[in-house]
């Protein structure tokens, strides 16, 4: 199985920053066991390059570890031996002792620099203008808090706005890049592991699948010994106290609600007691908020709904999270039962609907489609909602969708009831309109029919071949 996978882009952007004359500047950020760490040792594995991964303890110790991997490299045992040093001077030293071949340096986990010194941007910003500019250097710094990062890093207010050449927020991988880790499964198969493992690199690495889809949950999920099994606890602990209230606002997420009225009233507790909580995990990114694709400013929407940015997570809370009791006495076979009951409705057809997004969004980059897709999201009101709502800015042209995982053709009357939606849609310089219908199943005879005389209606069938999971 490879260990690395489809970042053919962001490698290449590294190798081009790399390939400047002087120096450079690059800042990675992106949500845990996304693969920053990955692509970094990716692309400095053939390079003269000090790798530095920054921990919790208090500064002088980082401090000092830095100083020792730096002396190492350059095999300077009087900076090994030096005692209280600074940044600064380490800094100096590398400066001082680049040769012509460029040197990359890496500060992995930068956010805790920031946390056990929040002055550290500005450290790091006067070494880059006073030490590091215009050497023959390449500066990495990447960071897990998303936020954060942003925020201390690339925000018009940080010390160290205007210092970076090219910046890299890494995101999981996409639905299409699972054949790679799964090269034997068919696109149904992959559907299935795309709502259960997403696409951060980890998951799908430690996944065994052998074409049992439940014996493969049974093994890498529900089992006590397994990566899986406690990885959300892993996860979220090393970044934030009071974890018993974050697991119950994902928990109640999972379970389908979406708004912040919602779930304040399923945890007992006032809106404004959870702002603090959903804003962590939105930093994280294991939380997002989206907002109909219409809007036109929507960080002011009132429509703003919250969803969990990540499949896996998704899955462990609604379907591991609520039954860690049974689990751990061994019940597994309740537990995969009620999952077998409930994972097509509740979560394989919700996600189905994010893989056609992201299935439209390639044929409109490809040109296959009558417009130019420049937005492309979800839409709803009070009383409707269509899942797929893609807009060309520069036409005023819409493309509205619907998906349907299900074992039932798929007849006209969707059709219309999409249309019926659609003209609720108030979006702005609307002109041109354009539909699209994906179903697992296919389509009614009577449905192909009249799609054929209907020149703005598009059918897919997705996936097409056999069905070896239901």
């Amino acid at each position: 199985m490879k260990k690395f996978v489809n970042r053919e882009a962001e490698i290449q952007f590294l190798e081009t920053q790399f390939s400047r004359e002087g120096s450079s500047f690059v800042v990675i950020y992106g949500r845990r066991r996304v693969g920053k760490t990955a692509l970094i040792k990716e692309f400095i594995k053939d390079k003269k390059a000090i790798y530095f991964l920054a921990t919790e303890e208090i500064e002088s110790q980082n401090i000092n570890n830095f100083k020792t991997l730096v002396a190492r490299f350059f095999n300077n045992s009087l900076l090994e031996k030096a005692q209280n040093i600074m940044w600064d001077e380490i800094f100096e030293f590398i400066a001082n002792n680049v040769k012509n071949e460029k040197l990359v340096i890496v500060i992995d986990e930068f956010q805790y620099l920031c946390k056990v010194n929040p002055s550290f941007p500005s450290i790091l910003q006067k070494i880059w203008d006073e030490k590091l500019k215009g050497k023959n250097i390449f500066l990495i710094v990447c960071g897990s808090l998303v936020n954060m990062m942003e925020q201390h890093v690339l925000n018009y207010s940080s010390p160290l706005y205007g210092r970076r050449t090219g910046q890299i927020k890494l995101k999981p991988l996409k639905f299409k890049s699972l054949k790679e880790f799964f090269p034997q499964s068919t696109e149904n198969e992959l559907i299935w592991l795309y709502a259960i493992l997403g696409g951060v690199p980890k998951y799908l690495e430690v996944f065994n699948y052998k074409g049992d889809i439940f014996e493969a949950i049974k093994e890498n999920v529900l089992n006590k010994q397994s990566f899986l099994y406690e990885e959300p606890l892993f996860l979220l602990e090393r970044e934030i106290q009071d974890i018993g209230t974050y697991f119950s606002l994902i928990k109640s997420i999972s379970f389908g609600n979406h708004k912040l009225q919602q779930i304040a009233q399923t945890l007992s507790v006032p809106q404004t007691r959870l702002t603090k909580y959903i804003n962590t995990l939105i930093d994280l990114d294991i939380l997002r908020r989206d907002t109909p694709v219409t809007e036109e400013y929507p960080e002011k929407s009132k429509k703003g709904l919250y969803f969990i940015n990540d499949n896996f997570l998704n899955f462990w809370f609604k379907f591991v999270y609520p039954f860690k009791e049974q689990l751990e006495l061994d019940n597994v076979e309740f537990v995969l039962e009620n999952i077998k009951k409930r994972i097509i409705t509740e979560h394989i057809s919700y996600v189905y609907e994010d893989i056609c997004r992201e299935y439209v969004w390639e044929l409109s980059q490809k040109g296959k489609l009558p417009l130019k897709i420049s937005k492309i999201g979800k839409w709803w009101d009070k009383n409707n909602e269509i899942d797929i709502v893609g807009i060309d800015t520069t036409t005023g042209s819409l493309l509205y969708g619907e998906c349907k995982y299900t074992n039932s053709k798929v007849d006209i009357d969707l059709f219309y009831s999409l249309k019926q939606k659609a003209n609720k849609v108030n979006a702005k310089n609307k002109t041109k309109e354009y539909y699209i219908i994906f179903s697992k199943s296919g389509f009614t005879e009577r449905f192909l029919s009249f799609s054929r005389e209907v020149k703005n209606l598009i059918l897919i069938t997705f996936p097409e071949g056999r069905n070896t999971i239901i």
